[in-house]
């Protein structure tokens, strides 16, 4: 398993990057749910926040090693 102290500056701010750019995408998927009246869309929407939500999660696990 990769830890934090094995990732290089360009790689932690990448990874930090990365991490940021999920928590944005669940944060504005998120709120196209809420907004939304079809509930297929909805559905989508909420499944997409869901998905960035557990990709950030998975990347924050190289920070806590």
């Amino acid at each position: 398993m990769i830890k934090m102290a094995d990732l290089t500056q360009i790689e932690l701010q990448n990874l930090r990057h990365l991490i940021g750019a999920h928590e944005t995408s669940y944060q504005k998927l998120n709120n196209y749910a809420q907004n939304c009246v079809d509930p297929q869309i909805k559905q989508l929407f909420t499944k997409s926040a869901q998905d960035a939500l557990n990709t950030k999660q998975k990347l924050m696990t190289f920070l806590n090693n």
